[in-house]
């Protein structure tokens, strides 16, 4: 580069800054997702943000490489920055699987890159909150996972604003067999399924007619998603199957807790990634006006497949960019806190030393201290204080060492309080 040529200052396409008060907002996100996992009992793991290149390959096919950042190391190994923490958490789990105590109850908050076309809603780099359940059977995982869920959206103030919809790929295919489509073609018509709602029900006509199906057939699988119950299912099939007993069971387990009016049964919800293998959900605004808040389902074969032993496992991934917008959206993004508690200011440097100490102790009180980098006039440091959103400042001049005290401002109230020298810091000079 020329000395003197300008830089693009704007970071990459599709990446992200994050200045301090969007750092901050972030910070929130990431405490009420913490603490809503460890409310329910879920551990923090982490893994490596490069991931071997075959590991991704094996969990998603060869197409994986056209949507990620693949590149090779020095060594000419093949890597990948994550797309996602599944196949990490998998390889883990299989890694470890003679020292691990199942089920596992597992969680993490880490960043993702995808290298994909960008609209409202997403990046090319994310931060997730993953949670996953592995060795357990049965609906009891995904009353967990999704209760958990709903608790962060509760803590974040987002309540009514989301709701969650959940299918069963298995009683889809039930519900496909009752229809007369062959089980061969279920796993091609999930992915065409996927589609809906990025394209016209017509595209997706038309999708599925190239893929083999007749129009008939295709009209069949639209009338299917006018189920809007189990009973529905129940009475269609005319019968019970093991997946709408697994489904009426999540059901019930949520209503338990009291999300009855947080969840819908939608069949509609099939996720694209080919190893779901029963429930699946994702959560959306009630609006839908949004990409998908969270999602994720029941992912049995996953460990199976990359080389490890059998185990049923659920996973959910809740992603930072949507559930910021609906924040900003709605008006319910927190409000992110000052950095200190306190700012401390002297007029001249025969008083730094004193400021340093006062500052000194009113940390090991435990309290936020922003001290002043150097001398300031009075009219500078408090017009300083004041910008910080700190709700005390301490200004010290040359009277205030003379005396022994210093008078502790409150910024919000415009009171003051003296304060002994001698007994804050042991010294009046």
């Amino acid at each position: 580069m020329k000395a003197g040529a300008s830089v693009d200052l704007a970071p990459p396409r599709g990446m992200r800054d994050f200045y301090p008060h969007q750092a901050g907002l972030r910070e929130i996100l990431f405490n009420t997702w913490s603490h809503a996992a460890r409310c329910h009992g879920f551990e923090r793991y982490d893994a490596c943000i490069v991931e071997n290149l075959s590991l991704l390959k094996r969990k998603a096919g060869e197409e994986i490489v056209d949507q990620i950042y693949a590149f090779r190391d020095k060594s000419q190994r093949e890597l990948a920055l994550r797309p996602e923490i599944t196949p990490s958490l998998a390889r883990m789990v299989c890694a470890g699987w003679n020292d691990l105590t199942f089920p596992l109850k597992w969680f993490s908050i880490g960043q993702c890159f995808r290298y994909e076309r960008m609209s409202r809603g997403r990046k090319r780099e994310h931060y997730q909150w993953n949670l996953d359940v592995i060795g357990a059977p049965g609906p009891a995982p995904e009353v967990e996972l999704l209760t958990t869920a709903l608790s962060a959206t509760e803590e974040l103030g987002l309540g009514p604003a989301i709701r969650v919809h959940i299918s069963n790929r298995e009683l889809l295919s039930d519900l496909l067999a009752y229809a007369g489509i062959p089980a061969e073609h279920h796993a091609a018509l999930f992915l065409v399924l996927d589609k809906r709602g990025k394209l016209s029900d017509d595209a997706i006509t038309d999708m599925l007619v190239d893929s083999g199906f007749t129009t008939e057939a295709a009209a069949k699988v639209f009338e299917l998603f006018e189920l809007d119950s189990l009973d529905a299912v129940r009475r269609l099939l005319g019968r019970t199957t093991a997946a709408l007993e697994h489904s009426a069971a999540v059901f019930e387990g949520l209503t338990t807790y009291g999300w009855e009016n947080r969840i819908c049964f939608d069949l509609s919800v099939v996720r694209g990634l080919n190893y779901y293998t029963g429930t699946v959900f994702e959560a959306f605004d009630v609006d839908r006006r949004f990409r998908a808040v969270f999602g994720g389902g029941r992912y049995d074969h996953l460990l199976e497949h990359i080389g490890g032993r059998p185990a049923p496992a659920v996973g959910l991934g809740f992603g930072d960019v949507v559930v910021t917008e609906i924040m900003n959206e709605i008006g319910c993004a927190p409000s992110v806190p000052a950095a200190a508690d306190t700012v401390v200011g002297y007029m001249e440097a025969d008083q730094s030393a004193i400021a340093l100490r006062v500052a000194h102790q009113f940390r090991r009180l435990e309290e936020r201290v922003d001290l002043a980098m150097g001398p300031e006039k009075a009219r500078a440091f408090f017009g300083r204080a004041n910008h910080t959103g700190a709700r005390y400042a301490i200004y010290i001049g040359p009277d205030d060492v003379k005396t022994g005290h210093i008078r502790r401002k409150d910024l919000e109230q415009r009171t003051e309080t003296t304060i002994s020298l001698r007994d804050l810091t042991g010294d009046a000079s």
